[in-house]
């Protein structure tokens, strides 16, 4: 193929297990490099044979982050945003069904003159060609490969990066690899034979790596890292422990400090200026603060079985602690567990927060919880479904018996909550609901609009069910309102309490949207809130 001139690449895999932290290391060294002034953009290339993460299951993989155009893709690529305060967009997730998807309708179009379709090369290429396209731009593109070298499926994506090396120069590339290195406590020791076996897994698929970067449960002190350098073939220089930081804003600094980004940017011919870490020592020093006050919220769930499914809003909630100068406790409150054990419980928090979610399982308790948090002047924030419940459980407040959304009751007297036209049909497909970002007109003297500070805003969403306004008058009689809406008027975005001090909700994600540095008013307002109370 013939030699692409674009930007300089740098390829994150990982090795000996999964969930080391590659997609914070990606947005890491992104974030040391434009701390230097250098341009960059992020991507993340996931072997998986699905064509988007819309219908992955959350309690297995997390959280689904949405992008600001409506691409539902991994969680990495809220590191991303939250490290490097970009916008993704669908070119920064790149999952292996999609692309093969449009290789088998290229051919089925007749496109391929009759060619056996390979995965190498054109398979590969594919994965190619989606990488220089969504480098374009950018002095520095930074491709995370999913998964684990060893795995099957990722054998056409490591490969791709191996010819695409070939392609741009090696001098215009860095391959860094994340490993673990594992602590014996009988010996008390650190074991680097997992780390130096992945290594010779990646060399053996003609890849070398330039940086290793070693994630460890404690620091070491024992040489480990020269050790490494010796089995691995990796200059000194490119070797970094890092063991679990205080708060994941550190590793920046940690790379930093190790002279990565120097290394960097001198291998790959980077003219820069000298790094500015201002703001994230700022970002370490407010995340790791010794504060007074703690303030306690009740996360009210359905998925129990992995912290990841609702990881930005923990960061947002975290975030706005920072802000408001205390700390942050939280637990996860089981929404089933509410309606057999009832309400009793939540009477330890200072505020109460329902996040998104899918189906009917879990959602009598959602509702109890808003109930109570109306009832008994609790801040409050309900996101996505929370908005709903919200608004489920005002309406069985104006005696509207039997209020429901049709996601869980089809027969309900009073569709409060239901399904647009539009959507009938596609309650299981991917893809096919509302996402991305919408505009949200603000009523005049809302608490939506003091809190946001303006009229206008704009959210990402995903959702498919929306309020039925015909109902609003029996909101209204109980103090609930809509304060905000789509610019035509049609679809609900916001709803209050008037008599609460805050009571608010949102039926988009605001947690997509929230920084380390720069939290989202709707979380620095529920924590505020709470803590007021205290």
């Amino acid at each position: 193929m013939e030699r692409v001139h674009s930007a300089k690449y740098i390829f994150v895999t990982g090795g000996v297990l999964s969930g080391l932290g590659k997609g914070i290391t990606a947005a890491s060294i992104g974030t040391i490099l434009q701390a230097r002034g250098l341009k960059v953009s992020i991507q993340k290339c996931d072997p998986y044979l699905n064509v988007d993460a819309g219908l992955l299951n959350p309690a297995e993989h997390g959280e689904c982050f949405v992008t600001r155009d409506g691409a539902e893709t991994d969680l990495d690529l809220g590191h991303y945003e939250r490290f490097l305060d970009i916008e993704m967009t669908q070119a920064s997730s790149t999952m292996g069904g999609r692309l093969l998807a449009e290789l088998i309708q290229t051919e089925r179009a007749g496109k391929m003159n009759g060619k056996t379709v390979q995965l190498v090369p054109h398979f590969t290429n594919s994965i190619q060609e989606a990488i220089i396209s969504a480098g374009k731009g950018s002095d520095v593109h930074i491709v995370e490969i999913g998964g684990t070298v060893g795995d099957m499926e990722a054998s056409p994506f490591l490969e791709a990066i191996r010819e695409l090396a070939s392609r741009v120069g090696y001098q215009n590339c860095i391959f860094a690899y994340v490993v673990y290195v594992p602590y014996l406590g009988t010996s008390k020791e650190f074991k680097s034979k997992p780390a130096q076996n992945a290594v010779r897994d990646l060399r053996s698929l003609g890849i070398m790596p330039d940086l290793l970067l070693a994630r460890m449960e404690e620091p070491s002190k024992n040489g480990i890292a020269d050790k490494l350098s010796m089995f691995s073939g990796v200059r000194p220089e490119g070797v970094v422990l890092l063991p679990n930081a205080r708060t994941v804003y550190e590793v920046p600094l940690t790379l930093e400090e190790h002279g990565i980004g120097d290394l960097v940017c001198k291998q790959l011919g980077l003219q820069s200026k000298a790094a500015d870490m201002t703001k994230w020592r700022q970002v370490v020093a407010a995340a790791t603060g010794d504060y007074q006050k703690t303030v306690k919220i009740g996360l009210v769930v359905k998925y129990l079985d992995n912290d990841d499914t609702y990881f930005s809003v923990v960061e947002s909630l975290r975030s706005a602690a920072w802000q408001q100068k205390v700390k942050l406790s939280f637990e996860w409150v089981s929404a089933e567990q509410l309606e057999t054990e009832g309400t009793d419980g939540l009477k330890e928090f200072d505020g109460l927060l329902i996040p998104g979610g899918f189906g009917d399982r879990g959602l009598e308790g959602m509702i109890m919880a808003a109930d109570y948090a109306i009832k008994n002047k609790v801040p409050y924030l309900g996101i996505c479904l929370g908005l709903q419940m919200a608004v489920i459980a005002a309406a069985r407040q104006a005696g509207l018996a039997g209020a429901n959304t049709t996601e869980a009751n089809n027969d309900t007297p009073y569709d409060v909550i239901y399904i647009m036209q539009g959507q009938r049909g596609k309650e299981s497909t991917g893809g096919t609901m509302r996402l991305g970002n919408y505009t949200c007109k603000l009523a005049d003297g809302s608490l939506a609009e003091r809190v946001y500070g303006t009229k206008e805003i704009v959210e990402r969403h995903r959702h498919r069910y929306e309020v039925n306004q015909k109902f609003a008058p029996e909101l209204e009689k109980v103090g609930l309102i809509i304060s905000g809406t789509s610019p035509d008027h049609k679809l609900v975005e916001m709803v209050e309490h008037q008599d609460h001090p805050y009571f608010i909700a949102t039926q988009a994600h605001p947690e997509f949207l929230s920084r380390p540095f720069r939290a989202h008013p709707l979380f620095v307002g529920l924590i505020a809130a709470a803590a007021s109370n205290i």
